[in-house]
């Protein structure tokens, strides 16, 4: 595994501040807030976390984010979800359950 510059939600971070979002940290994980939209931002692994949220976005570095999308899909939680797959130059994809390919930032 490449080693990512800086923490991964510490990039998730900087990512969804990026996009308009108002981030507040909540210990393991970030909530991001935009007009309606709460998503709850995390690394933990899709087990650990609980699934009484709507939106939830799973950030993970680039060579594990299809891994975790994949299981994502075998697993299909109650809420919507995304991951994040960020680069070792932080540059980042966003991989969704309908789509089968990552959509650029």
């Amino acid at each position: 595994m490449g080693v990512v510059n800086k923490p991964l939600l510490e990039e998730a971070r900087e990512i969804f501040t990026g996009l308009g979002y108002t981030v507040t940290d909540l210990g393991s994980e970030l909530r991001a807030e935009r007009k309606w939209r709460i998503v709850y931002v995390t690394t933990d692994d899709p087990s650990e976390v609980t699934e009484d949220v709507d939106l939830r976005c799973f950030v993970a570095s680039e060579d594990r984010a299809s891994r975790l999308r994949e299981r994502l899909l075998d697993r299909g939680p109650d809420y919507d979800w995304a991951v994040v797959s960020v680069a070792e130059d932080g540059a980042y994809d966003v991989l969704h359950p309908q789509s089968s390919q990552a959509l650029p930032s």
